[in-house]
């Protein structure tokens, strides 16, 4: 056990902001550089080291947080770095993006403030970076197999490593004109700076792993070519089929899918354009969806200097305290979180239903109609009289995704079954209906967490790797079908 009286002896803290009137100026990241371990060595003392550590469970990586907390508060950076590693790939993509199911596992949660978790966890690893201790893992000898990763977002990326590592040739394909995925095009840089996955992507590139951008499978390359290119398929594809919002004046400009709106902001940063097409400057910006992707809508219209900026959530506001009856420990429970977006302004509105848009001659959005409901037998109504409207020049529908997309032909292609959900169907392994093709991440399991999508991208590359030798090497896989680790 790191500190025995840790947890008695010193209180939670967490990683320091910089200022809301700096920030917003700016697309780094929201955090005060090097704030964190001065202070980490002590909140990694707070672990309890105990007997059933439930912060495993709460992981679908299975990270071995006590193990790693003891080195951190030894000040052992390596030895944490190794423990960080063996169990997941790329945590400072998670130590910056995940919303720590781990802490709400965490025993001494209970009755106190967890242990800040994902702050030590993105202390080892920058610190590791810093020391030279990541490093290139090349392997010893090549299988002689080949295997194409379909998608480079979290999963294709955690398989595509794995799967190298193991001596197989590997080739990630992207549809984009960078590799990334949704960490590069929907993730804005003040949560995470894209210079995390361009070390990633050269830590990759020295081990083998081969690129190929601009080639979307199914339009460019038919699914069958790669099918017969290559030994074995990764699919990581996603789940970027967006939830839609049918109601009138929807056609109207203005009103965009995140998707469409988020990763403009991101070209600007990699400087592909001076300002983005479509922009929130001095504009009245609703954003509809009360989740991540709406908040990354929120912080990105601040830094584009939004007149105001408004979140409409249809759901009631949750509560700020975890239900017992409801949302025992050590669930995930549904809690009302005030995220860096948040803190930088903006109005949120729950229990709030679009009925319409309202457009001026020219066809711009200029009003957003709703109504207020509540539930009402187990229904969402509205409640009569509560009708208004609000100014609305830039529209943004974060409402979610429904499924993999069904428009390049991909999965008719590959002539791949789907699930009751519209997901890609596979079975323990990862395995889909086509002989050598497997799936991995929300194209397999629906829209999830970025600890999931590595998780199921490191058991999907066993599952193919058992495949092309009969035997793997790499870690136990996450079996899909295994709901008591689902958030």
């Amino acid at each position: 056990m790191a500190d025995p009286k840790g947890f008695l002896n010193h209180g939670r803290e967490v990683a320091a902001s910089r200022p809301v009137a700096e920030r917003v100026k700016d697309w780094n990241e929201v955090y005060v550089p090097g704030s964190l371990l001065p202070i980490i060595s002590k909140q990694a003392g707070r672990c309890m080291d105990c007997g059933i550590p439930f912060c495993h469970n709460g992981c679908p990586l299975g990270n071995l947080i006590p193990e790693w907390n003891d080195y951190a508060y030894r000040e052992d950076w390596s030895a944490a770095s190794e423990r960080l590693h063996a169990t997941n790939n790329f945590p400072e993509f998670t130590g910056r993006l995940c919303p720590a199911p781990c802490e709400s596992a965490c025993v001494l949660g209970i009755n106190q403030p967890p242990v800040t978790i994902k702050n030590v966890e993105v202390s080892i690893i920058d610190k590791a970076w810093e020391t030279g201790d990541v490093a290139p893992q090349i392997p010893e000898r090549l299988s002689g197999k080949t295997v194409a990763v379909v998608g480079s977002g979290p999963a294709g990326l955690a398989a595509a490593q794995q799967l190298t590592r193991a001596g197989h040739t590997v080739a990630v394909y992207e549809r984009a004109d960078r590799i990334g995925g949704l960490l590069r095009y929907g993730i804005p840089e003040f949560k995470m700076e894209k210079r995390h996955i361009n070390r990633r992507i050269e830590q990759m590139r020295a081990e083998g792993t081969k690129f190929r951008t601009g080639v979307e499978i199914g339009r460019d390359m038919p699914a069958t070519a790669l099918r017969k290119r290559y030994d074995a398929v990764v699919l990581a594809v996603g789940a970027t089929t967006a939830r839609d919002l049918p109601v009138p004046g929807r056609e109207l400009k203005g009103v965009h899918q995140a998707m469409e709106y988020l990763p403009l902001a991101n070209k600007v940063q990699e400087g592909d354009y001076v300002a983005p097409p479509i922009t929130a400057e001095g504009k009245h910006v609703v954003v509809i969806g009360g989740g991540d992707t709406g908040a990354d809508c929120v912080g990105t219209a601040h830094r584009q200097g939004a007149a105001s900026v408004t979140q409409l959530e249809i759901m009631p506001r949750p509560g700020e305290d975890r239900d017992a009856l409801t949302q025992p420990w050590p669930t995930f429970p549904m809690l009302y979180k005030v995220t860096s977006a948040h803190e930088e302004g903006g109005e949120r509105v729950y229990s709030v239903s679009t009925t319409h848009f309202e457009g001026d001659e020219d066809g711009n959005v200029q009003w957003l109609h709703l109504t207020e409901v509540e539930f009402v037998d187990g229904k969402l109504t509205a409640k009569p009289g509560t009708e208004r409207r609000i100014p609305a020049q830039l529209v943004t529908l974060a409402m979610g995704f429904t499924g993999t997309d069904r428009d390049n032909g991909l999965v008719e292609q590959f002539g791949l079954e789907l699930d009751a959900r519209g997901n890609i169907a596979r079975d323990g392994d990862y395995r889909t209906s086509v002989p050598g093709v497997f799936v991995a991440g929300d194209a397999g399991r629906g829209q999830s967490l970025i600890v999931w999508a590595i998780a199921e991208g490191r058991s999907a590359a066993r599952g193919c790797d058992r495949h092309l030798t009969g035997t793997s090497d790499l870690p136990a896989p996450i079996r899909p079908t295994d709901r008591s680790l689902m958030v």
